[in-house]
């Protein structure tokens, strides 16, 4: 005997006619168990791609951001590095639309501006892993190399904090003779050098020595002092002052 259309239905349907259940994803409540993870115990019980999943979330809907963080971290190398990465960059890594990288970037400009209240409201050499932190995070990933000067005053306070020059990937010009007219107008007393190689490795080169020590000479007369050059790149920091180049 045919069969029936209902009769077909219920066949497809099951026994009782009832829809059969869809499986739930592999990766389903796992977003709500993350974030309860993370509430519970906090960042330090995270690996970094779980970190970088919890940011995703909110960018990334209705996917499986475990593959997308991960990518993210293979590609960058660190969390930093993620930050770091231009817009451009961040579009390349499958999942990551031009509206997720550009909210990567705005937390990374949070980050960047907490770390510099970190300095602004505190004596800079009294902070000085502040500093340090402030200028890996601002300069470290950077394609191009800067020269960036940190300006005090007579307490050690942050006036200004300025890229001055901006290079090539591994030339930057320095006159000078421009930061002490510059540190003269913004009345310092002493400055930090700073400038990145974007090799990745921070050890000074002798250009990088000659120069530094050229600045101190001419800023002396002025009654202006240069308490360090720091350079920063992926690999980690190199202080002329610590390794006694200056």
């Amino acid at each position: 005997m045919a069969e029936k259309p209902d009769d077909k239905k219920a066949n497809q349907n099951g026994p009782s006619g009832a829809a059969s259940p869809v499986p739930a994803p592999h990766h389903h409540g796992h977003r709500e168990r993350l974030r309860q993870k993370f509430s519970r115990s906090g960042a330090s019980v995270l690996a970094d791609y779980e970190l970088l999943e919890l940011l995703l979330f909110r960018f990334v809907p209705r996917v499986d951001t475990k593959p997308v963080a991960k990518a993210l971290l293979q590609r960058f190398g660190s969390i930093s590095g993620v930050l770091g990465a231009t817009e451009r960059e961040l579009t390349q890594v499958p999942k990551i639309g031009i509206n997720a990288a550009r909210d990567i970037k705005v937390v990374a400009a949070i980050s960047s501006q907490s770390l510099r209240s970190e300095i602004e409201q505190k004596t800079v050499l009294s902070s000085w892993s502040s500093v340090i932190d402030y200028c890996n995070a601002t300069m470290a990933h950077e394609k191009v190399e800067q020269f960036r000067i940190l300006f005090l005053d007579k307490k050690n306070g942050l006036i200004a904090d300025e890229v001055q020059q901006t290079g090539t990937i591994d030339h930057t010009p320095v006159y000078p003779r421009e930061v002490i007219k510059r540190a003269l107008e913004v009345s310092a007393s002493a400055l930090i050098l700073v400038h990145n190689h974007p090799s990745g490795d921070p050890t000074p080169s002798r250009a990088d020595i000659e120069m530094t020590r050229t600045i101190i000479e001419s800023a002396a007369p002025m009654g202006i002092v240069i308490h360090d050059h720091i350079i920063v790149g992926k690999q980690g920091h190199a202080s002329m002052k610590g390794l006694q180049l200056i």
